[in-house]
């Protein structure tokens, strides 16, 4: 049995105020020492999971912005990915629309509902706005599929939803923003994409493990065969209907640790039992 772990990252894997993810150091050397693949799978942009890759030492496929894409990294367990477009050093399943587009839109519609996208902010005041440094703000703005933005005043979302659906967009939430992204894309489209290049490619039996925070996890929880909610840093938690969904005690990357350790657990115990 194979298993692979789908995980958001704020809120998630990183904690939601100081993005670490020190308390998650047990499940992670776990995951390390058994060979299972961990695939973020964030709003995050692609230089953003690159560098959280290289800082924590793993080189396995990612998705980023919101589902937008999958990369694979060249010559991983010699894959063969027929849908993918080759973009060195990565082979890309896009399902976002071009940054251009979504930025085009949101030029147009920005002044009537006082929005403000990650285009329109300076490198200052997203790390302002995020906690970022600013190194880290830069790469969160070299968007290429979507465009996380405020709004001034929220009720006016419901009125911006359908204009968004006739230009082929839609808008999701996240912890900090609200995201504009292409209706073809969600989290759960690309963790399906990603199940399938996997289970092609190696065969036998895959057990999906996922893990999220907020409404932008919906799709990729109800995409996995175990799907992990943790709390908000309040302790509430989002409202999902998911018939089998656990529910982690904590927040963050002590949440994260714990749920993937039981997992772990009852997954050995249970092939042991066999």
């Amino acid at each position: 049995m194979d298993l692979l772990v789908f995980t958001d990252l704020d809120g998630t894997l990183l904690n939601h105020k100081d993005y670490s993810y020190e308390a998650a150091h047990p499940a992670l050397e776990k995951i390390r020492s058994r060979q299972i693949p961990l695939i973020f799978t964030s709003s995050k942009t692609r230089p953003e999971i690159e560098a959280l890759q290289s800082y924590m030492q793993i080189r396995e496929p990612f998705i980023a912005e919101n589902g937008a894409a999958v990369f694979f990294p060249d010559n991983y367990l010699n894959f063969k990915i027929d849908a993918g477009i080759r973009r060195f050093p990565y082979t890309v399943v896009q399902l976002g629309s071009e940054y251009s587009e979504i930025r085009q839109f949101m030029r147009s519609i920005k002044d009537r509902f006082n929005l403000k996208g990650f285009g329109d902010l300076s490198v200052e005041e997203i790390a302002l706005l995020t906690g970022l440094t600013p190194e880290q703000a830069l790469m969160a703005r070299q968007r290429e599929f979507t465009e996380p933005f405020l709004i001034e005043d929220e009720s006016m979302i419901e009125e911006l939803v359908p204009i968004a659906a006739s230009q082929g967009l839609k808008i999701t939430s996240g912890g900090r923003f609200f995201h504009l992204i292409s209706n073809r894309q969600d989290k759960g489209f690309a963790v399906r994409i990603c199940k399938e290049i996997f289970s092609r490619n190696i065969g036998g039996k895959t057990v999906t493990v996922g893990l999220g925070d907020s409404a932008n996890d919906i799709t990729m929880l109800e995409s996995v065969d175990i799907p992990i909610l943790l709390p908000r840093i309040d302790g509430s938690f989002e409202e999902i209907d998911i018939h089998n969904l656990i529910k982690a005690d904590k927040p963050g990357s002590r949440g994260w640790n714990d749920a993937i350790l039981n997992v772990l657990k009852n997954l050995n115990e249970r092939s042991i039992d066999r």
